[in-house]
């Protein structure tokens, strides 16, 4: 009897429940009401800049992301909102700050959502009837997105701070003004710079209110630091069921921040992974240079758009279990490596040809995953012999 030691044909059961919200569209994109958590980005053009800012969004379109985000704080940049909202290839939401009138020019200019945050426009409270009248005439969703560094001087008077409690409050008292006026088209977020409180913030945001959630640590800092901040706080939200749109802000190309945000839905099984690099970290017993395998087989393989689990492991210990357990794997030892395919051996070769091997073969699986190759319709594997 054979036993296929390759991936599961099906991903693992979600670690949680999927929180219950109620659904709006941004776009075309559902967000909330169990739609698939989606990923978004901002511009860092100028919005005025309506090349530019169109350029940025089909590479963040590209690298995939679902959503993207423009600053709207001059005259200048709600003037091409009309443009940039009716070119772009995925959903456009103006951001909005201090200036209530430019709510009014993203709703006129056709954008998928706008956001608005309440603690830095003077007066805001006072046009809520009329942004909620203009918004359900539209269609037009808005996010109530509260942030700690912005936070209501009055909430910060009563808290003394950014606490989690403030930040809900906040949000909230806002939600409640819209809803005097029958308008529910909400998405929600209370971001902070420190994970732990932005997790307290969300959990109790989260037991208080059925509105759709966009997760984020606020300023979270350069890529490293932003990314596991991102991750820490992302993972924890999700794997409790809560959390419908990301966005990671790190100081990096938007482009960056997308990588991770679609990484961090992969990793929570949230996502259908793509092209997946299993390696080993490296210790005294590898007898290959680990690092620099992973990395050219990385770079080898990036662009690759079917689902795939490479192994590149470096010695005899965990080498040949991890190598079987992928699509495809090599275990390395002895200036050779044993290539593995969907757990079984079809060849071993020097170490000088492991990247090599390892591309064809992945290049081989991918053609078959796509139906492009013949001998895919027989269902018989492929062993090369090197």
């Amino acid at each position: 009897m054979s036993v296929d030691l390759g991936m599961p044909a099906t991903p693992p059961a979600p670690l949680a429940e999927r929180r219950k919200s109620r659904q709006l569209m941004v776009g075309n994109v559902p967000v909330g009401g169990g739609a698939p958590v989606s990923v978004q980005s901002m511009c860092t053009t100028l919005t005025a800049d309506v090349n530019a800012t169109l350029q940025q969004i089909a590479e963040l379109t590209a690298s995939g992301c679902q959503i993207v985000r423009v600053a709207v704080p001059s005259q200048d940049d709600a003037e091409a909102l009309p443009a940039i909202a009716k070119k772009s290839q995925i959903p456009v939401i103006a951001d909005i700050h201090f200036q209530p009138k430019y709510v009014f020019a993203a709703i006129d200019a056709g954008c998928a959502a706008v956001r608005v945050n309440p603690g830095n426009i003077k007066e805001f409270d006072d046009k809520v009837k009329e942004i909620a009248k203009a918004a359900a005439a539209a269609g037009t969703p808005i996010r109530i997105g509260v942030n700690a560094g912005s936070l209501d001087k009055r909430l910060l008077a009563k808290y003394g701070k950014a606490t989690p409690e403030a930040l809900v409050e906040s949000a909230l008292w806002e939600c409640s003004l819209f809803e005097e006026h029958g308008f529910r088209d909400i998405k929600i977020s209370v971001k902070h710079h420190d994970p732990v409180v932005m997790i307290q913030a969300y959990r109790l945001l989260a037991a208080k209110c059925d509105y759709p959630l966009h997760l984020g640590v606020t300023e979270a800092g350069p890529a490293f630091q932003g990314t596991i901040k991102s991750a820490t706080a992302f993972g924890a939200l999700l794997s409790q069921g809560i959390g419908d749109t990301i966005r990671v802000s790190l100081s990096a190309p938007p482009v960056e921040e997308v990588k991770v945000g679609i990484g961090i839905l992969e990793s929570m099984g949230m996502r259908q992974r793509g092209l997946e690099i299993v390696s080993c970290p490296s210790c005294g017993r590898a007898q290959v240079d680990v690092y620099k395998l992973a990395e050219e087989v990385t770079a080898g393989l990036t662009g690759l758009e079917v689902p795939l689990r490479v192994a590149v492991m470096g010695c005899v210990v965990n080498g040949p279990g991890e190598a079987r357990e992928a699509d495809l794997g090599v275990a390395s030892g002895n200036g050779k490596g044993q290539i593995f395919v969907k757990g079984k051996v079809v060849a071993t070769v020097p170490e000088s040809k492991i990247v090599e091997t390892l591309i064809d073969e992945a290049m081989r699986l991918a053609e078959e995953a796509t139906g492009g190759a013949q001998e895919a319709a027989s269902g018989q594997p492929i062993v090369t012999a090197y």
